[in-house]
This record gives structure tokens, sequence and C-alpha cells, in this order.
């Protein structure tokens, strides 16, 4: 029996051992009777003593009834009752309990099927209302969870579920706290740990999720090709109103596609009239402007060493 230990064993066998001692030096043929009433007597004054003690552990309250009506809570450490008036029918463990529940195939507020599993957190404030408000307040505060995140779900988008677990778990913990008040337990907290849905729909979320990121994608890249031809049309507009610049442009163009690539490059005639590139003077400006360009390569590492 929770409560008792060594202790009162170890009390139960001294009071019967001195009672023995006293009956062992007092025995007389003459007083037979007086031995075995002192025996007898020492006998039930040890089971009464030992009956009467009690240890607590530091997270346990007892509740002690006398005459079947509600008297006191004791513990923790050493107390003592009256044997066969006080009876002690509960022991409340004041410490934090963890409970886990779930909900199976519980349709969401969209008609969606899902697995829920969640943890409650809670511990007993009053041992009493605990101990007489309810038959087994564990056995009640779980199908109280159970039934609570039943509720919830039914009135939660899966959407909302996947998301906003830290919402979900907040409105179960003020749910299921508003309901075990009465019993004096409190919860502490709820964690949803988690959410399972159907595998056909799970694929189908992330087959919409996989489309969704190739529109954001197709999107971005006609909003960048319409920035670039608003820039092209822009300078186009600049190139129409100042020949002289897009001349420039056009020789520019054409110098950095021989110096980079090869010494061939295919030009439109109507390019090569435009810049004059026909005539031995373009060529050879042309020529020399790349020519000086790779020497100036070549003696670069020569400078770097020296």
């Amino acid at each position: 029996m929770k409560g008792k230990n060594m202790f009162s064993t170890l009390i139960f066998f001294i009071i019967l051992g001195l009672g023995l001692a006293v009956v062992f030096v007092l025995r007389t043929d003459s007083n037979a009777i007086e031995c075995t009433l002192i025996g007898v007597a020492a006998f039930v004054a040890a089971v009464l003593v030992s009956s009467s003690i009690r240890i607590a552990d530091p997270w346990d309250k007892a509740v002690v009834l006398r005459l079947g009506r509600f008297h006191s809570l004791k513990g923790p450490g050493l107390f003592f009752i009256i044997p066969i008036l006080d009876t002690i029918p509960y022991w409340i463990d004041t410490r934090v309990i963890t409970t886990s529940f779930k909900a199976e195939k519980t349709l969401t507020k969209d008609t969606v099927p899902v697995d829920v599993d969640a943890v409650l957190f809670w511990k007993v404030l009053d041992p009493q209302k605990a101990a007489l408000e309810v038959a087994d307040y564990i056995t009640a505060i779980s199908w109280a969870s159970q039934t609570a995140l039943r509720d919830v779900i039914g009135k939660t988008m899966l959407s909302d579920m996947l998301e906003g677990r830290d919402k979900i778990s907040g409105l179960l913990q003020k749910i299921i706290d508003e309901r075990t008040e009465p019993w004096g337990i409190t919860v502490n907290s709820v964690e949803v740990k988690d959410v399972l849905i159907p595998a056909a729909l799970e694929n189908a979320m992330s087959m919409q999720a996989q489309a969704e990121r190739e529109r954001q994608a197709r999107v971005i890249l006609g909003d960048s090709e319409r920035q670039v031809a608003e820039k092209f049309a822009e300078a186009a507009k600049t190139y129409a109103n100042n020949p002289v610049a897009l001349h420039l442009r056009a020789m520019n163009m054409l110098y950095e596609g021989l110096k980079e690539n090869s010494t061939i490059v295919i030009v439109p005639s109507s390019a090569v009239d435009t810049m004059q590139l026909g005539s031995m003077a373009g060529l050879t400006a042309l020529t020399m402007g790349i020519g000086q360009e790779k020497l100036n390569k070549e003696k670069a590492p020569d400078a770097v060493k020296e």
C-alpha cells in the first residue's frame, strides 16, 4: 500500500518486540492469562501504531477521508491518521504530467480527412477537486483533450492546420483548460506533433506547389523580357535622334567581336556601308586598334614580372 514503508514496519516490530519482552519477563504459571493479554495488547498496539504512520513523497498529496467525509490533505513527508476512522482513497501526483492524444480520420472544415497527434502538459493544482469532483481525472482529461481536438479540426481549414500549428495549439490549450478547471487541473501547454494527410492528397499538393513555382518563374521571366524590351525601345529612340551615337555603338560591337572571338565576323552590307568599313581607311583603323590592344595585353605580364 502506498504510504507505508520500512519505517512503519520497523515501528510494528519494535512495539511487538517490547510486548513480547515484557511477557517473557513476567511469565509464570500463576499469571499465564495476564501474559497472554499483554502479548495480544502489544500486537494490537503494534498494528494500530504502524497503520497510523504514513509517508508521502515530495510530489504527492494524500486525500484523507474520515468516516466517509473529506477531512484534510496530507503530505509531503511524515504524517499520522486514525486507523479505522481515516482512509486514504487517493494519492494525487502534483507534478507536470504529459498525456498523448490523437484524432484519426477526422474531417477538416474543407472535408479533408486528417490524422493529428498532440501532447498535453498539465498538472493538478487543487488535489481536493481532482479527487472529489471527477471519478478518474487522468482518463477524464484524456477524453476531454481528444474531443477538443476533434472540435478544433472540424472548424479549421487544412491550409490553416498545416501553416498555423501554434495557433491551433493555443486554441486547444484554452478549450481544454476551461473544461478541466472545475476539476482542479490546469493546462500548461499543448503541442501539435504531426498532421498526416492522405498520400494521394499529399502528391496532389506537391504537384500544385511545383506548378505554382513554375508559374512564378515564367511570370518573372516575362517581366524581365518586358523590362529589357522597354530599355531597348528607349535606346532605339536615343539612337534614332543621334546617328553618330549609333555609328559609334556599331563600331564598338564589331571591335569587341573581333577582339574576343575570331578574325572573321559576318556583318550586313548595310552596316559595312554605314560604318565605312569598306574603305581602306576604315579597315586600317580597325586593324590598328585590334593590334594595339593585343600588344598591350602581351606587355602587361612582363611589367608585372619586373
